[in-house]
């Protein structure tokens, strides 16, 4: 099942300009330890809460100029 929740995130976060590796190094940057499970089942089934945890995991990583 792992291959399945790692597909739904990524889908999930590519809708908001992330990568499933990005999102997931923000994730680990922010302290969220929410795993693939929950991830995959907020991203399908909360989208309004899934957007908050990409929120805080775009905002935890490095800015880029």
């Amino acid at each position: 099942f792992r291959a399945l929740w790692i597909q739904r995130i990524n889908a999930a976060v590519r809708a908001e300009g992330l990568t499933y590796g990005v999102f997931m190094h923000g994730l680990k940057l922010a302290g969220v330890q929410l795993d693939r499970k929950v991830l995959a089942d907020l991203a399908m089934h909360e989208a309004g809460a899934f957007s908050g945890i990409i929120a805080q995991a775009k905002a935890a990583l490095p800015q880029t100029a």
